[in-house]
C-alpha cells in the first residue's frame, strides 16, 4: 500500500511518534520504537499477528506492509510426546509403521484413516489410563487426594491470572457441586465422574491470583470431604507446578481449559502440548486455539464463549447494564455456602473475588462467561455417562491433526521466511 498524499501522511504520525510530543512529560513509546528498528515484526499466532496488523500497528502496515508476519508458535514433539507419553508414543510408530514423526510432525496425519479402528481404540484408551494412572499417583502424592483413574480428567494448567481464567473454572466447578447435591443419589450414579485439577504460579505481587489458588484449594476441601458428591467430583489444585509436573499432568488428561478472554492470549503452547497427547481443548477463539481447531476440526474442538470481536459490545453492555443474564451463581450465599465451610477458609483471602460478583462488577476473567446458558453447555457438564467411543475418536484425531505445532516448523520458518538463512545440518 503506498501512501498517496502528504496529508494522508500527516494525519498518520501522532500514532507513529516514537517520542510522545509532549514538552512536559516526555515519552519513549518502545512498541513504535522497536516496529521502526526492527527488521521484521511478527506475532505468535494468526489470531494475534492480524491484530496487530488491523489495529495496534494499521498506520505502519500502510507503509511497511512486508515488514509484518505470523509465526505460529510449536513445541518439540520429542519432549511434549515421545519423551513424556512413551505409551502413546509407541502405539503411534506402531500404527504409523515410523517413527520418523518426530522429527516430521506432519506424519501424525497418517493416524486419520485409523481414526474408527477397534484395535486402535483399544490401545489408545489403555496408553490414556496408564498416563491417568501414573497422574492420579503424583496427585496422591503431593496432596494426599485420592483421585479416580476412570473419572474424567478436566486440567487447566496456567500461569495464574484474571484474563486465563482460573475463576470462571472454579466457579464452574461449585455450580456442578451444587447441580450434584440437588440431585437424588440415582441421578447422581448418571453423571459422568470428574475430577477437576488446576495448577500455576501466582506473581509474588498479583493478590488476586493467590486469592484464586486459595479459592480454588477451599473449594477442594469441601467438595473432596463431602460422601455426597465425592465419587462424581473432586476439585484438586496441583501444587508447585513446573515443566516436570506438567510432563505427568498433560499425557493423563482427556479435557484441557484454555479459556482465555478472546483477544488476550497472545498464543499459548500448552494447549498444543494437550491436544498433540491427545486431550479435547475446551477453549475460546483466542490465540493459537483458533488453528488448533481448524488443525483437528471442529467436531474435536469444544468451543467456549465470545468471540474477540464480540468482546468490546459484551463489556459495553455490561457497563451500561444492559446485560439480562443471571447466574445461580450470584444468588444470596450460593458461593459462601460453598466455601465457608472449608476448614481451613479465612474470609478475607478471597472476599474480593466475591465481591466481585455480588456487586455485579465483571472483572475480565468473568466477562461473557457467567450466563446460565455458557456454564451448563460446557462439554459434560450434567450429561450421563460419556460415549467413550466418541471420545477416543476425538482424542485419536487430537494427535492427528496437531502436525502444524510443531517447533520445527516454526523455526524453520523464521529461518527462511525472516533471516534467510539456510539449515546446517548435524552430522
Amino acid at each position: 500500500m503506498v501512501i498517496s498524499t502528504r496529508k494522508d501522511m500527516e494525519g498518520k504520525i501522532e500514532s507513529m511518534r516514537v517520542l510522545d510530543n509532549n514538552p512536559q512529560k516526555p515519552v519513549v513509546r518502545m512498541a513504535n520504537l522497536c516496529v521502526v528498528a526492527g527488521h521484521t515484526v511478527n506475532g505468535v499466532a494468526e489470531l494475534h499477528s492480524n491484530i496487530l496488523k488491523q489495529e495496534l500497528f494499521a498506520d505502519y502496515v500502510s507503509i511497511w506492509p512486508n515488514k509484518f508476519q505470523n509465526k505460529t508458535n510449536g513445541i518439540t514433539p520429542r519432549r511434549w510426546l515421545r519423551f513424556c507419553n512413551p505409551e502413546l508414543s509407541e502405539i503411534v510408530t506402531k500404527w504409523l509403521k515410523t517413527d520418523q514423526w518426530t522429527s516430521n510432525l506432519d506424519l501424525l496425519t497418517g493416524l486419520r484413516k485409523f481414526a474408527d479402528d477397534e484395535k486402535l481404540h483399544a490401545e489408545w484408551a489403555a496408553a490414556k489410563l496408564a498416563s491417568k494412572k501414573r497422574l492420579a499417583k503424583h496427585v496422591l502424592d503431593v496432596t494426599g487426594v485420592t483421585i479416580d483413574p476412570n473419572s474424567l480428567f478436566d486440567i487447566q494448567i496456567k500461569r495464574i491470572h484474571e484474563y486465563k481464567r482460573q475463576l470462571l473454572n472454579i466457579l464452574g466447578a461449585v455450580y456442578r457441586y451444587k447441580k450434584l447435591k440437588e440431585m437424588s443419589a440415582e441421578e447422581r450414579k448418571k453423571v459422568t465422574p470428574r475430577t477437576v485439577m488446576v495448577g500455576g504460579k501466582a506473581f509474588a505481587t498479583y493478590t488476586n491470583a493467590k486469592r484464586i489458588v486459595k479459592l480454588v484449594n477451599d473449594v477442594g476441601a469441601v467438595v473432596n470431604n463431602d460422601a455426597d458428591v465425592n465419587q462424581y467430583l473432586k476439585v484438586v489444585f496441583i501444587p508447585n507446578y513446573n515443566v516436570s509436573v506438567a510432563e505427568v499432568l498433560i499425557p493423563g488428561s482427556e479435557l484441557s481449559q484454555h479459556i482465555s478472554t478472546a483477544g488476550m492470549e497472545a498464543s499459548g503452547t500448552s494447549n498444543m502440548k494437550f491436544s498433540l497427547n491427545g486431550c479435547v481443548i475446551i477453549g475460546t477463539l483466542d490465540g493459537a486455539n483458533v488453528e488448533i481447531r481448524e488443525e483437528v476440526g471442529q467436531d474435536n474442538f469444544f468451543l467456549f464463549g465470545a468471540k474477540a470481536d464480540q468482546i468490546a459490545g459484551l463489556r459495553k453492555e455490561r457497563e451500561d447494564g444492559l446485560s439480562s443474564q443471571t447466574h445461580a451463581l450470584k444468588k444470596p450465599n450460593s458461593l459462601s455456602g460453598v466455601v465457608l465451610s472449608a476448614p481451613t477458609t479465612t474470609l478475607l483471602s478471597w472476599i474480593p473475588l466475591k465481591g466481585t460478583l455480588d456487586l455485579g462488577v465483571v472483572t475480565t476473567s468473568l466477562l461473557a462467561m457467567t450466563s446460565q446458558a455458557t456454564l451448563t453447555h460446557r462439554p459434560g457438564l450434567m450429561k450421563p455417562t460419556r460415549d467413550k467411543k466418541k471420545w477416543i475418536k476425538m482424542s485419536i484425531l487430537n494427535t492427528a491433526g496437531s502436525g502444524k505445532f510443531s517447533s520445527d516448523r516454526t523455526i524453520d520458518q523464521y529461518a527462511k521466511e525472516i533471516w534467510g538463512i539456510s539449515a546446517c545440518p548435524v552430522p
